[in-house]
């Protein structure tokens, strides 16, 4: 192993420890999260990781990873449960499949596309699928190194650009710019850019429309797919009978006056 490679590989060991003290607290139930879930949600994670802390701090939001659903889930029960599969990208392991109850403890979202056919979902699911074994280049110790200040004091309209880590290696193996790449690859939106141009109706010479664009991967975050209009987010209490008169409350407790 290369010397550059050798200290990439200890940063990000550094960077994958948890943060001291804190405590997470599931979304949900394991049988609800799993009960819920379809192939080809999106599962938002609120990691406790150093590398973790980074993201959420540059992109402002409480998710700091995702990962996709690659199995039905919906036709498993039991023990069948376990086998559940997910597929993440590791700055460490770089892509891998692993399975669902890796996030049974983990404060999670679902984030379901809307509208995909059967074949369009698992088109997804294979283009994602063809990036396993792929890694992070960890000779690229800048990339690595900006991590280790876990809350940069940078312009927000520099921070974005700071998540693209690793942007200039092809193999590159970042959980949301897999994933959407992934989606992109059937042109499905997450948060395009919009543009205004000349209509191409050729009667109309003095005609604009508004087309879209497709941003590049490398500047996704895992809260993109929280906030895009084209994902609905998925609540599995809320997917049940739920009836908040059957609550359990401690009616020992008062509340304060």
């Amino acid at each position: 192993m290369q010397l550059l490679e050798r200290i990439g590989r200890l940063l990000a060991y550094y960077l994958n420890q948890p943060n001291k003290h804190r405590i997470q607290v599931a979304s949900c139930k394991p049988d609800q999260l799993a009960a819920t879930l379809r192939k080809g949600d999106v599962l938002l994670v609120e990691g406790d990781s150093r590398f973790s802390t980074a993201i959420k701090y540059l992109s402002q939001s409480t998710w700091s990873h995702a990962a996709l659903v690659i199995s039905d889930i919906q036709n498993l029960s039991g023990s069948q449960i376990n086998e559940a599969k997910l597929l993440e990208a590791d700055v460490l392991e770089g892509v891998r499949v692993l399975p669902l109850s890796e996030y049974w403890e983990a404060h999670t979202r679902i984030c379901r596309p809307i509208g995909l056919t059967a074949e369009e979902i698992d088109a997804v699911v294979a283009a994602a699928m063809s990036r396993i074994g792929h890694q992070y280049d960890l000779k690229n110790i800048f990339d690595l190194a900006r991590y280790l200040i876990q809350t940069p004091p940078a312009p927000a309209r520099w921070r974005r650009r700071m998540l693209a880590l690793g942007s200039g290696d092809p193999t590159r193996a970042i959980c949301s710019s897999l994933i959407a790449e992934a989606f992109q690859s059937i042109r499905y939106p997450i948060l395009p850019e919009s543009i205004i141009a000349k209509s191409k109706d050729a009667t109309c010479i003095d005609c604009y429309e508004e087309f879209l664009s497709i941003r590049h991967s490398s500047l996704f975050a895992p809260r993109d797919f929280d906030i895009s209009p084209y994902f609905q987010i998925i609540k599995p209490s809320l997917e049940v009978e739920f009836d908040f008169r059957n609550l359990n409350w401690n009616d020992n407790e008062h509340p304060a006056e």
